[in-house]
């Protein structure tokens, strides 16, 4: 049995911005049900109430340095439903604000100092605990610097003195560099600061941190693992990262079948399998009834969940609209993002009303209705590192339409009504006119209701389960311990 410690900045089922909490929420259980012992760590964030959570006071005062100053905080323990150990560093003037990492118009200004006393908490709980971890994990860019410290300001402690660090990229865009002057609240010496190290184009990155100290670098799926050693999806880090090919791993996420699952979800409006698929009819008219469309069954109802950024494909979603609205189909839309695009398809949606449902905010009640109600799933991204939203579609049947890009190309395999295989549709070029090809071609099989039918069932036929991925994390992780994969020595 291994000792894994997780740091986060997310974590299912208490804080949430995106798919990043899914992920390391379920990882943490998928781990501990393979027997191993799992310590997740995360901000106490508003909103995370201790008493109602059941967690006790683990250490009263922590004391943490930042720079020359000391801060103070204190940190809860609990243990959730699945024999996980958490833990919640608080810092009230840190994490008790409106939003995670920033307002909708910019990020926090101090996220430096936030994250940089949330990763030197871990260590410092951890010797006030006297808790030797096997492994420290940490996720994106808020806990890049915990590979770094390990190997640096505590590398003499006895505590870690077997300690090794794994370190997962869900996005390689958000990188968390800051100016250099953010170097000395790190407590680590102006060595550090070079090209090899964590200079980054005159910054301190906090993700490359996690990319050159850490003994295994781990993404979330096979192909993004080779696309972020490209110009093209490298964000600037692909030397880097192609410099540590031998120790970079795609490990593709899943999803939870017990939480997304249409036979028992109580938040669609009626139940079903891919054995008897009559209930996610019902599921559709309810969809079409809730957005005002015509409830008519024989017309495909297009399904997207997404955030109205760039990089999901909306720079090529929206000149494709309009067309869109001259074909005999229905297209709800759940998400929030960028404010051009909140305008955008708002004015669209006032204009096609009986084609288009266009909602702007959160609401995953309402994306699961969505998921349920809908015959094509549309993820036309740039890229995306894993996605958590076409395996979600498969899962409740309805057919993903995908670019070819990272996760998405390793999930999803183009249907071929000849054979009957495959579980959706995929197209390769970033262009308006290939997602309305692909369109295209996905609506004539629809037609087709017995070769859709089949489709559909292969789509819920997909497994995408975490149990085999968290094996390939324990497997990374005896690696890494054993001294077996290269970097991983002190």
């Amino acid at each position: 049995m291994m000792k894994i410690v997780s740091a986060a900045s997310e974590m299912i089922p208490y804080a949430k911005t995106g798919g990043l909490a899914d992920v390391v929420g379920t990882l943490n259980h998928e781990l501990r049900a393979l027997g191993h012992e799992v310590l997740a760590f995360l901000p106490r964030y508003r909103g995370m109430d201790v008493q109602k959570s059941g967690f006790k006071t683990a250490v009263e005062r922590l004391t943490v340095d930042l720079g020359s100053e000391k801060e103070y905080g204190r940190v809860y323990h609990g243990i959730d439903e699945k024999g996980v150990q958490v833990y919640w560093i608080d810092h009230p003037a840190f994490f008790q604000r409106e939003h995670l990492y920033g307002t909708p118009m910019s990020d926090y200004p101090d996220n430096d100092r936030r994250f940089i006393f949330f990763q030197r908490a871990v260590f410092e709980t951890l010797r006030a605990l006297e808790i030797s971890p096997d492994i420290l994990h940490g996720h994106d860019w808020q806990t890049g610097l915990i590979s770094a410290y390990l190997k640096t300001l505590y590398a003499r402690d006895p505590l870690f003195k077997k300690t090794r660090s794994v370190f997962t990229i869900h996005n390689l865009a958000y990188q968390g560099n800051f100016p250099p002057d953010s170097l000395p609240l790190t407590g680590l010496s102006w060595d550090e600061f070079r090209l090899e190290k964590l200079e980054f184009y005159g910054k301190v990155s906090f993700m490359k941190g996690g990319l050159v100290y850490s003994d295994a670098v781990t993404t979330v799926s096979e192909r993004y693992a080779r696309e972020i050693q490209t110009k093209q999806f490298g964000c600037g880090m692909e030397n880097v990262l192609g410099g540590r090919k031998e120790t970079l791993y795609g490990v593709l996420n899943g999803i939870d079948y017990r939480e997304w699952n249409p036979e028992t979800d109580a938040d669609i409006v009626q139940h079903y399998s891919a054995a008897s698929l009559e209930g996610k009819k019902v599921c559709k008219a309810a969809l079409q009834k809730e957005n005002a469309f015509k409830p008519r069954p024989e017309v495909p109802v297009i399904g997207m969940i997404t955030r109205l950024v760039d990089q999901k494909g909306l720079d090529i979603l929206i000149p494709a609209l309009e067309a869109m609205a001259e074909r005999d189909l229905q297209l709800v839309l759940l998400g929030t993002g960028e404010e051009k695009y909140h305008k955008i398809l708002r004015d669209i949606a006032k204009k096609h009303k009986d084609r288009f449902g266009i909602h702007i905010v959160f609401d995953g009640r309402m994306a699961k209705r969505i998921y349920a109600g809908c015959d094509l799933f549309l993820m036309p991204s740039f890229y995306e590192p894993c996605g958590l939203g076409q395996m979600i579609a498969l899962r409740y049947g309805g057919v993903p339409l995908v670019r070819a890009t990272g996760g998405l190309a390793d999930t999803i395999q183009e249907f071929s009504v000849k054979t009957g295989k495959g579980t959706g549709f995929v197209f390769e070029e970033y262009t308006t006119e290939a997602l309305l090809q692909t369109l295209t071609r996905a609506l004539k099989v629809y037609q087709n209701q017995d070769s859709w039918q089949i489709l559909v069932r292969n789509a819920m036929a997909a497994d995408f389960s975490w149990t085999s991925s968290a094996k390939k994390y324990i497997e990374i992780y005896q690696g890494v311990s054993r001294g077996k994969l290269k970097g991983s020595e002190k």
